[in-house]
């Protein structure tokens, strides 16, 4: 923990969703009809049994229940805060049909997690060595959820990392009213001490290591290297200061202390979930004036609605139907001009105006990273993403591929699925060598 700075931003916020205490856990997890059926563990990507898990709450075995979840999500903790359960599990619960309020599965989820790692169980312990080894390219939840799973097999498993710290999107990325980066360290820690899974930090693939370098040293190969840079917008002004991607953004005060107190005006560019992130966060940090500008209607938003509705409630002020155009500024960015748009997001002629901004804020998406295994024979790419069978195997049967870099930016708990996967395809795969 000693990495991050403890003056960070990210540290004035709370938890939005409050952690249950033991009489709200045991209520809410009698109110479970542990369904047969259970559509919940259909709705989760990585299937925990949600009903099994429950029950055990209501009976006060809380270790039991950590024990089912981690047996299907090793990443359990961070998945009960970060997953959008409203559209998943809960948003699958019978109750919906029934005109009830649906079990609050992430919430009991994060009440025995969060026990189970603060007394310290671990569960699982490294398998019999094998003798086999294989490489593991980024750090981030699906790199982690398959390392440790490799563990489990016995492998011997090295992560390369370009970054300093392990976590990936958990540590730099997640909304901290959601989790802060000292918690997913904290579950870092807690996967890292099935011990055995070595980590060089500092690397850049194919730069310092190549490919055939790291087929050489390992039996196969796993990628997980995520998503690139932010997206920039190339149009006039873009070169001023107050223009910021963001993800960079929500990194640097997730990591570090950030002054806003000049910024009374701010606009975040975007509509899916990292723009929701984001105004919130603004809000969050003191900034008085923030606004959501999106090319489309309110409808056409991809960021999930129950976020939004967060945000509106949080003083986040909605720009739709415009397409910025230029930033306005010398040197220092002072507005964001912008275009009414129509029903079909076209252009408006003769419509543009300015919205007043100190900072501006830009949430179009991140770059691909496919081009990194250019020189990884029989890998391909499909705009930008690592083309895989379902259980992560590319076109070279020693590669896998999972998390963003497969996905193109699914959730947490989808990274964490496909990398518990490939980690099992692998198990068989080298097993048989």
């Amino acid at each position: 923990m000693d990495e991050l700075d403890q003056e960070r931003s990210e540290q004035v916020f709370d938890d939005f969703k409050k952690a249950y205490t033991a009489n709200q856990a045991i209520v809410e997890a009698n109110r479970c009809l542990y369904c047969s059926d259970a559509p919940c563990i259909t709705a989760c990507p990585t299937g925990i049994d949600i009903p099994s898990f429950i029950r055990k709450i209501s009976t006060g075995n809380t270790e039991g229940s950590a024990r089912t979840i981690f047996d299907s999500n090793i990443m359990g903790m961070s998945c009960a805060r970060v997953c959008p359960v409203e559209t998943l599990c809960v948003g699958d619960c019978v109750y919906n049909e029934m005109g009830v309020p649906p079990i609050q599965i992430g919430k009991l989820q994060r009440y025995a997690t969060d026990i189970a790692l603060e007394e310290g169980r671990t569960f699982y312990k490294a398998g019999a060595d094998t003798g086999k080894s294989v490489g593991i390219v980024g750090g981030g939840p699906a790199g982690l959820a398959a390392a440790h799973r490799l563990r489990r097999f016995g492998h011997a498993v090295t992560i390369y990392e370009k970054r300093d710290i392990l976590g990936g999107l958990n540590t730099f990325g997640v909304a901290p009213y959601k989790m802060r980066a000292d918690a997913a360290l904290s579950e870092v820690e807690w996967i890292m001490s099935i011990g055995g899974i070595n980590v060089e930090h500092g690397v850049s693939i194919p730069e310092t290591h190549s490919w055939d370098d790291l087929l050489a040293k390992h039996d196969a190969l796993f990628l997980a290297f995520g998503l690139g840079p932010d997206t920039r917008l190339d149009m006039s002004g873009a070169d001023m200061d107050g223009i910021l991607g963001a993800v960079d953004f929500i990194e640097d005060f997730k990591l570090n202390a950030v002054d806003l107190s000049d910024v009374k005006e701010a606009v975040v560019i975007g509509g899916g979930n990292t723009a929701l992130d984001a105004v919130r966060e603004l809000r969050g940090l003191g900034v008085p004036h923030v606004s959501l500008a999106y090319r489309g209607a309110e409808s056409q938003m991809g960021g999930y609605a129950h976020e939004w509705s967060a945000g509106k409630d949080e003083g986040v002020v909605s720009v739709f139907n415009v397409q910025p155009v230029a930033y306005e500024g010398q040197g220092q960015v002072t507005g964001l001009r912008v275009v009414r748009t129509d029903q079909a997001k076209k252009p408006i002629a003769g419509s543009e105006y300015v919205l007043p901004a100190q900072l501006v804020v830009l949430a179009v998406g991140q770059s691909k990273l496919g081009a990194l295994v250019s020189g990884l024979d029989g890998v391909e790419t499909q705009w930008g993403r690592v083309v895989t069978a379902d259980d992560g195997q590319t076109g070279n049967p020693r590669v896998f591929a999972g998390g963003d870099c497969r996905n193109g930016g699914k959730e947490v708990v989808n990274g964490v699925a496909e990398g518990r996967d490939a980690a099992i395809a692998i198990h068989s795969l080298i097993s048989e060598a």
